[in-house]
């Protein structure tokens, strides 16, 4: 009997299942960091509680304010992690998105969304646009957290992510496109970093995370024209990376929302000869600087 629940039935990317139901990930737990405040960049940082249940919640990244009657612009990023891992407290994604608010003099907030096995797909999906609201929310300067009433600039709002969290980006958009956030906010640009979308061999691990998938073509694997026609922003920016198994799919949307009425204009970055996500790994290399600094740039200057 124990040597039948311990057999693998199925084998991902990014975990294995057992006979019995078990989900095993082959990621081990990655280090995770408080918020605190940076004498160094003068950024400070907090978690907020968006919702005990579902459980969603976000951190928060505050730049140095020099003039406090100067409204920042706002950076919603969604963190990837193959929608089974990692967080908005890991250090590599406190790390950029700190160093974003900083050079950007942006306000920041990384959501923190239900991840496979314990919370399967649609989780990611409900808990981010959930906390995307919860953000709009502060339009009026009323809401539950004081930097938002008191610093965002709702009519200069970005949303960014890269990998998973660049495919929950594509979605929220789409969202702000058909459903639409409360009179006042405005998404100027949405960023996809290295972003999964369907057409490679990981379909299938999620369509086994989303017991409730639409199949090959779920508009959240493979977006829908009437989806890309409607992105509820100006500017799309999506960075991809020639060693990156998921390049051509970040090409074929680029391309894609091109062709499908959008109004917006989209711009296409290739890092030649870089595997994916090699801005968050590491960041200390020269085409990793230009990447964050082309980051910067899209919120800093429209």
């Amino acid at each position: 009997m124990a040597s039948e629940s311990n057999e693998v039935v199925k084998e991902f990317r990014f975990f294995k299942v057992y006979r019995d139901g078990r989900v095993d990930l082959f990621m081990p737990p990655v280090e995770t960091i408080p918020p605190s405040d940076d004498p160094s960049t003068g950024v400070r940082s907090k978690d907020v509680v968006i919702s005990l249940d579902p459980p969603v919640s976000a951190r928060i990244f505050l730049p140095r304010i020099s003039d406090p009657a100067r409204k920042l612009p706002l950076l919603f990023y969604v963190h990837g992690g193959g929608f089974s891992m990692l967080s908005a407290s890991s250090l590599i994604y406190h790390n950029f998105v700190s160093t974003v608010a900083a050079e950007a003099g942006a306000i920041a907030v990384s959501v923190e969304y239900g991840l496979f096995p314990s919370r399967p797909i649609p989780a990611c999906y409900e808990d981010s646009w959930a906390a995307l609201r919860w953000v709009a929310g502060h339009v009026g300067g009323e809401g539950a957290e004081p930097w938002l009433n008191e610093h965002a600039d709702f009519g200069r709002v970005f949303i960014g992510g890269d990998s998973a969290g660049g495919n929950i980006s594509h979605t929220l958009a789409a969202r702000v496109g058909s459903i639409g956030l409360p009179r006042g906010v405005k998404v100027v640009g949405v960023i996809l970093a290295h972003p999964y979308f369907g057409g490679t061999e990981d379909d299938q691990m999620w369509l086994y995370m989303c017991p409730t998938n639409g199949g090959l073509s779920d508009p959240r694997l493979k977006p829908a024209k009437e989806d890309l026609a409607r992105l509820g922003c100006e500017k799309v920016l999506v960075f991809v990376a020639e060693k990156d198994h998921l390049m051509e799919m970040g090409i074929g949307y680029a391309e894609e929302l091109k062709k499908s009425g959008w109004r917006g204009s989209v711009e296409l970055v290739k890092n030649v000869g870089e595997e994916h996500c090699f801005h968050l790994h590491h960041p200390e290399g020269e085409k990793a600087a230009e990447g964050k600094d082309k980051f910067v740039s899209f919120i800093k200057h429209n």
